[in-house]
């Protein structure tokens, strides 16, 4: 698979009837965990998950170069740093009436196994075997040390073959690997055993996040067609936001839709992190928030897409937050390291 150095941008790839946007490049089918990341670097793996009766989620974030991580974030002040000694298997489990569980444990390279079609970290691993992705989540739990043991089967209904490029200056790259996906969480340890529908993507950088962004707000919805919507908008210091309003196929087709300026939502209760709408116009008819944390935002959402309802995940991030010493002073709290 190629890495973000040996994409090759094309103005536009036309896929059955429609046209994907600039700064698209085509790539490998399938999927390969052991992709070269830089030095400052980061490679992640996201899924996510809402239970088929809308009362649980889950999200799992898998990382070489955790780009949330205080500990890389301070490293880097000293010099340049090797992505694989910060690598973390984050899993997140919400459940009914605000429940929520949490894994998010950063080990080092010594830790890390990864090939073509795996990757292992500690006791945590995940598989792809051709037709779905294996997650065995063995962690505990912070900040009381619950065991969360179990397995996570992400079933994408087809693979994407392309990427795109995030900033000016392509050293951002995003690749959403399975838009449409059934998943099935086992996690009996936390008390979540449900299937609902996914998603997965991954995203790519050859420096630090904050380096190419001040932050963004990204969401991606399940249509009452069956097809996943999927909006973004990236803001960069000194250029326009680059925004995209896509929208995927069961059977991986791709097409670009109007992008439009984004609406803005009420921010978190805690935190009062600014929350954004990207490319609609249209306020949501649900805005549940799950995580308000002081630099990042993940929520609920109902609301419509080009008219049509769609229901799914809403983030928020805010990178200048993040570079602020006190946050990353608190982060440990819930991200603690092992070496």
């Amino acid at each position: 698979m190629d890495t973000p150095s040996e994409h090759v941008a094309v103005e536009s790839i036309e896929i059955g009837d429609a046209t994907l946007p600039p700064r698209y490049s085509s790539r490998a089918p399938g999927i390969d965990f052991a992709q070269e990341v830089t030095d400052d670097g980061y490679l992640w793996w996201y899924a996510d998950a809402i239970s088929d009766d809308g009362q649980q989620a889950m999200t799992m974030i898998i990382f070489v170069g955790s780009v949330f991580s205080p500990y890389y974030a301070r490293a880097r002040r000293r010099g340049p740093q090797a992505a694989e000694h910060h690598c973390a298997f984050n899993t997140i489990i919400y459940g009914p009436s605000g429940r929520k569980r949490w894994s998010m444990t950063e080990r080092t390279g010594a830790q890390l196994n990864r090939d073509t079609h795996s990757y292992q970290l500690g006791p945590s691993r995940i598989d792809w075997d051709g037709h779905c992705f294996l997650a065995q989540v063995n962690e505990r739990c912070t900040p009381f040390a619950q065991r969360m043991l179990g397995s996570i089967r992400i079933t994408p209904s087809a693979l994407t073959t392309h990427s795109l490029q995030l900033d000016q200056h392509g050293r951002h790259h995003w690749h959403p690997i399975a838009p449409i996906a059934h998943i099935e969480v086992d996690l009996p340890s936390v008390g979540a055993h449900w299937s609902g529908e996914g998603y997965m993507d991954s995203n790519q950088g050859t420096e630090p996040l904050a380096d190419g962004f001040s932050g963004w707000d990204w969401t991606r919805a399940r249509l009452a067609s069956g097809d996943c919507a999927v909006r973004y908008e990236a803001r960069q210091a000194d250029h326009d936001p680059h925004r995209l309003s896509l929208r995927f196929g069961q059977n991986g087709s791709i097409a670009s839709e109007e992008t439009q300026e984004s609406t803005s939502l009420p921010p978190t209760g805690i935190w009062r992190v600014a929350r954004r709408m990207p490319s609609t116009k249209t306020l949501p008819n649900k805005l549940l928030t799950l995580e308000d944390t002081p630099f990042y935002a993940r929520s609920l959402i109902e609301t419509s897409f080009n008219g049509e309802p769609g229901t799914g995940i809403h983030e928020s991030l805010s990178m200048e937050r993040f570079e602020k010493r006190w946050v990353q002073t608190l982060l440990p709290f819930r991200m603690p390291r092992r070496t």
